[in-house]
């Protein structure tokens, strides 16, 4: 079987051969989802698309994460559909895995894409889009493709929905054709990127029943039935007797977590195939002053086995602890056996469905633990699947019979209450999309909390391991170096601590976790190194380094390196412009930096360097970095000018726009040039990889 690489039919076919107009022909039905998500949200939107299509009657919908969908070959990463056949006028049952997912063959597409850090893509999105960079596959390469992109952003970056606009300019280049206008998803909205994707969807669905009426045989506004059976899961739960699988399976702790993660469908790109390194903590030390406004702490980690490797600037993602008493909360009330041991696989799913990568091979775990390492029960908020299930009947359409699915309350669904079901299906419903933001986002309300809420709802375990939020991973830049702290890892940590609207005091799961832990315990702490945007600088790299609050921890490590370097080697000079509000509440690391000072430091002011450091609650008037900066503005000057690099670190809410308008400042005063020539320099030192920023909320 064979199709020309151009995309032109072949002309002359072999038996059992399809035509590329044959198989755009079985495709015209089908609508293929893609989507890019760091944190999971963008695959909750489309998930929600998948389940609209399906609702209108869609005959295949396939939902896959780019990082497993091949756009120019027949892949699904290294997970291979085998089974995939369609039937033809004129031919046998033909065997299409192998071209399954090739992107030019696509009739109709449908791109979920969030915007992580400054204008970043997500990681599951960068070998998909380098791809699309070839200049080789020409403006043509998309011709016939429909297609229609949502992005998930947050208003309050200088980048705002990036990824999203970058992907819908690039697919217009290659000729694709726009279904609607892209939708621009805003966390600032009060009813978050769900303000702006209600309506997108609605004009999404009426566009495409008016191209191709096929696709969505039930029409563009179809409405709920009554609501009939409720859909199976797309996970099965398999219980195993102990005494035939004890002898089987090492419950030894990278073991349990390998085989509970792995089987999450929860499951996120990323580090999750990659067995973790097990840290102890040896010190956890507050940075602050008691009585301060934040609780900063430095944390410093001693492997338990392996050896560390990692870089400096490079991040340390942990998978954080759970409250036991909250997870014991969790399993009781949903009457759960904690000692049973399970494993979680997918069910094979007829339309198509969500795609995971969940490996069937794992060793069963506990069901207790497979809680506490998959799935995120008192942090986390239910997402608004939560909130909805499907019901179905079974219809003969066209070759095979395929299922139609309804959506209605999950929750609802198990409620025998009568005044919580009610209660759940006006969540459910358009009117009700505001309170329910409110009561769930807004408030921060956890799985746990909404089940105590509504007491009358009892869901299987199946449904609970795929709605529950997953339990992720939380990422840390690290704050010393490999030279200069040999076999240890620091980290500089904001205790996170905030009030609801309701005035609920909530924290953050990873950091509240991590300032708990007595370094006299021994906890194994599960870790995974990964790179950061902050590429290690050489020696020689003269360095402008921009690091408020926490944002000094990566230039700790920068400054910590180049100092043990300079000890055998001649090194750059390093600006180091650091600020905080109280000098005598939160001036983090300061002996350090001062040390540096001195005659010979990495920061002295005779070698070129210099440390410059702003209280912005010190005195009346507010002062910040970028005032500090402008007053250095000749040093910094010279320093481009000798080919210095640009580190930014900190806050991603207004502090990374600041500076970059501190800096184009700057050259406009000191290069004696306009402002769009300001930007410009500035926009090609970024391509230059001479202005990095890693930022965070």
């Amino acid at each position: 079987m064979g199709l020309k690489s151009n995309g032109e039919e072949s002309q002359s076919l072999d038996e059992g051969e399809l035509s590329v107009a044959e198989i755009k022909g079985m495709r015209k039905s089908r609508l293929l989802i893609l989507y890019a998500s760091q944190t999971g949200n963008a695959l909750d939107a489309a998930e929600r698309v998948g389940r609209d299509a399906e609702r209108r009657g869609c005959p295949t919908t396939l939902i896959i994460s780019m990082d497993k969908f091949d756009a120019a070959m027949a892949a699904f990463g290294s997970v291979q559909i085998s089974s995939v056949t369609f039937q033809s006028c004129n031919t046998k049952a033909v065997d299409l895995s192998w071209v399954i997912h090739c992107l030019p063959y696509e009739e109709t597409v449908v791109f979920i894409v969030s915007t992580t850090g400054q204008g970043d893509i997500p990681d599951s999105m960068k070998v998909f889009w380098r791809f699309l960079l070839q200049a080789k596959l020409g403006n043509q390469w998309l011709l016939g493709v429909k297609c229609a992109v949502f992005g998930l952003g947050d208003s309050g970056y200088q980048k705002y929905n990036f990824a999203a606009k970058k992907l819908d300019k690039r697919l217009t280049d290659l000729g694709a054709k726009q279904i609607i206008e892209r939708g621009l998803g805003d966390d600032q909205h009060r009813s978050g990127y769900e303000g702006a994707f209600d309506p997108w969807l609605a004009s999404l669905w009426s566009a495409l029943h008016q191209i191709n009426p096929t696709i969505l045989p039930r029409g563009a506004g179809f409405i709920d039935p009554a609501m009939a059976i409720l859909d199976r899961p797309k996970f099965q739960i398999i219980y195993h007797e102990h005494d035939k699988i004890e002898s089987l399976y090492s419950y030894n702790s990278e073991r349990q977590i390998m085989s509970a993660r792995s089987m999450s469908p929860g499951k996120l790109f990323h580090n999750e195939n990659r067995p973790p390194c097990f840290l102890q903590m040896i010190k956890n030390k507050q940075l602050t002053n008691v009585g301060s406004e934040k609780d900063v702490r430095h944390f410093e980690f001693e492997a338990v086995s392996s050896t560390i490797k990692y870089q400096a600037g490079d991040v340390l993602e942990i998978l954080p602890g759970q409250d036991p008493v909250a997870v014991d909360a969790f399993i009781h009330r949903c009457n759960l056996d904690p000692e049973m041991l399970i494993t979680v696989q997918p069910i094979d799913n007829e339309n198509g469905g969500l795609e995971s990568a969940i490996n069937s091979q794992s060793g069963p775990v506990k069901l207790k633990t497979f809680v506490e390492l998959t799935m995120d029960v008192a942090s986390a908020s239910p997402r608004r699947y939560f909130f909805e299930a499907r019901v179905f009947y079974t219809q003969h359409l066209l070759i095979h019979a395929i299922f139609s699915v309804f959506y209605i309350l999950v929750m609802s669904f198990f409620a025998t209450a009568g005044h919580e079901k009610e209660r759940l299906q006006y969540f459910a419903s358009t009117e009700g999309r505001d309170d329910l933001y409110r009561y769930n986002q807004k408030e921060r309300r956890t799985v746990l909390e909404v089940l105590d809420d509504f007491p009358s709802v009892q869901m299987p375990f199946e449904w609970l391991v795929q709605l529950v939020p997953p339990l992720k991973t939380r990422a840390f830049s690290i704050s010393s170096s490999p030279l200069a702290h040999a076999d240890q890892v620091h980290l500089t940590v904001s205790v996170v601590s905030w009030k609801t609207p309701y005035k609920r005091l909530r924290s953050g799961l990873c950091s509240a976790w991590l300032t708990g832990i007595d370094p006299k315990e021994g906890v194994n702490i599960p870790v995974w190194f990964n790179r950061s945007s902050l590429p290690p600088p050489p020696p020689s790299l003269p360095l402008i380094l921009i690091g408020p609050g926490t944002g000094c921890a990566p230039f700790r490590a920068f400054i910590s390196e180049r100092a043990a370097q300079s000890t055998s080697e001649t090194t750059a000079p390093i600006l180091f412009f650091f600020g905080c509000r109280n000098e005598e509440n939160d001036f983090l690391y300061k002996d350090l930096w001062l040390s540096h000072t001195k005659s010979g430091g990495i920061l002295s002011e005779e070698d070129g360097g210099g440390f410059f450091v702003a209280f912005s609650r010190d005195q009346p008037k507010k002062i910040y970095v970028q005032h500090k900066m402008k007053e250095e503005s000749k040093r910094i000057w010279n320093l481009l000018m000798g080919g210095a690099a640009v580190y930014v670190a900190g806050s991603s809410t207004k502090m990374p726009a600041d500076i970059f308008s501190c800096m184009v400042e700057i050259i406009k005063k000191e290069g004696g040039v306009p402002e769009e020539s300001a930007i410009r320099q500035l926009r090609l030192l970024d391509k230059a990889g001479r202005y990095n920023v890693e930022a965070w909320s």
